[in-house]
């Protein structure tokens, strides 16, 4: 469980030769819940840094000199960056740049204080949009390929400069082993639970995907990765974390009304959702991604190879 009492952010996890004192930027989200679950499985303490009551160092990221004072005193093996601004998902620009700043901002005064810790390692969480936001073909992304290229629009180069960004503070960190981990679009519990009611209440518009996939990752499995890349991860590497069966995003909607019995989605023109700017963008774009070098140098591999796998283990816990 993460830990509420901030003292306790001070003690290593002596015992276990295993364990290390881990501090997680975002630990009350969705994603950091999963990873706060999968750390303390493998052996680990955790404390929660964030504004709200449920974590163990308050503070926001956003304002340096207050994040700073939250840790004096405190020790960390490893710090995580999980962190973000949004509460719901996003459908126009303008809903990403409080986290285009994070990414930023929030990112170097979290390594500064990371340092001041004593910490050895720097996990970020990143995007597989890193790569752009477009069509890339047949042909699965790997790490090799060019991570933070110029957006082609005035906006996405602002969404692509925060992921480009965080990535280059991560891995230029002075005296941190900087590790980034570029994730798949998220889904599963707490995550896809918003898109049922949409369905429920045919309010969901999914346009046609036209061959178009996109690459998912279950937020347990995306949690396991985090906690390999903590024992496993290389200095200085990004690794890309999906499942194997890319999916469109009407595609992937599909399977989550079939495995939940309710009403498909809505079949619209194309046209109809540009109003939703960043939605549009992001549902339109053509993105294969390999994870093959997770697999093979974290030791990580996903329990649930696609989003019907993943769906039916959501629908058959519930």
């Amino acid at each position: 469980m993460t830990t509420n009492e901030s003292n306790q952010g001070n003690e290593n996890s002596q015992g276990n030769e295993n364990g290390r004192s881990i501090l997680l930027a975002g630990a009350t989200g969705v994603l950091g819940g999963h990873i706060t679950k999968a750390l303390t499985d493998a052996g680990h303490k955790v404390t929660g840094l964030g504004r709200g009551p449920g974590n163990g160092v308050r503070a926001d990221l956003m304002d340096r000199d207050g994040l700073l004072r939250a840790v004096d005193g405190h020790h960390f093996d490893t710090v995580i960056h999980a962190a973000t601004a949004l509460r719901k998902a996003p459908m126009r620009h303008r809903d990403m740049h409080a986290t285009d700043a994070l990414r930023i901002e929030g990112t170097a005064h979290l390594i500064e204080a990371a340092q001041s810790t004593g910490a050895r390692r720097f996990i970020a969480e990143s995007m597989v949009f890193g790569y752009g936001y477009g069509d890339f073909g047949t042909r699965p992304l790997t790490e090799d390929d060019p991570f933070g290229p110029r957006g082609t629009t005035p906006e996405l180069e602002k969404h692509i400069e925060g992921m480009r960004t965080k990535e280059q503070l991560t891995f230029e960190a002075k005296d941190l082993e900087g590790i980034t981990l570029r994730f798949g679009l998220f889904y599963g519990p707490g995550g896809t639970d918003a898109l049922l009611p949409m369905l429920r209440r045919r309010r969901l518009p999914a346009p046609d995907d036209h061959g178009r996939v996109l690459p998912w990752v279950e937020l347990t499995d995306a949690a396991r990765a985090v906690a390999a890349a903590v024992e496993h991860g290389r200095p200085g590497q990004a690794y890309n974390i999906t499942d194997r069966t890319p999916l469109g995003f009407r595609a992937h909607v599909l399977c989550v009304a079939r495995e939940f019995g309710l009403p498909r989605p809505m079949a619209v023109p194309l046209w109809t959702v540009r109003p939703m700017s960043y939605a549009h963008t992001m549902t339109t774009s053509n993105l294969p991604v390999s994870s093959a070098k997770a697999e093979r140098e974290l030791g990580w591999t996903p329990v649930y190879a696609s989003s019907s796998d993943g769906l039916a283990a959501m629908r058959a816990a519930r």
